[in-house]
């Protein structure tokens, strides 16, 4: 008998707050501030809507598809119990 394992990577979404040097950019992730790598993204800007995937920038996607994917990672956070009393940094702004 083995057992098969089936794993998936994740992107999240996160909203660019402040470019720095070297190609460094502060992302906001509905309330949650990291510095990430956006070197595969030239040209992005603050304002600009990334997912972020192991700590860089792969991909620019619109407002709109942003915030509809962080309002799906809340109600995840909260069925699984991470939304109670205060416990998810998790928003949908």
């Amino acid at each position: 008998m083995y057992i098969r394992v089936i794993a998936m990577c994740l992107g999240v979404p996160g909203r660019i707050v402040e470019l720095k040097e070297g190609f460094r950019a502060l992302v906001d992730f509905g309330g949650i501030r990291r510095e990430v790598d956006v070197s595969l993204l030239p040209g992005v800007k603050v304002g600009d809507y990334v997912i972020i995937h192991a700590g860089a920038a792969i991909s620019k996607v619109s407002e709109e598809d942003a915030l509809i994917t962080l309002k799906l990672w809340k109600e995840i956070a909260e069925v699984m119990g991470y939304g109670k009393r205060g416990s998810s940094n998790i928003s949908s702004r």
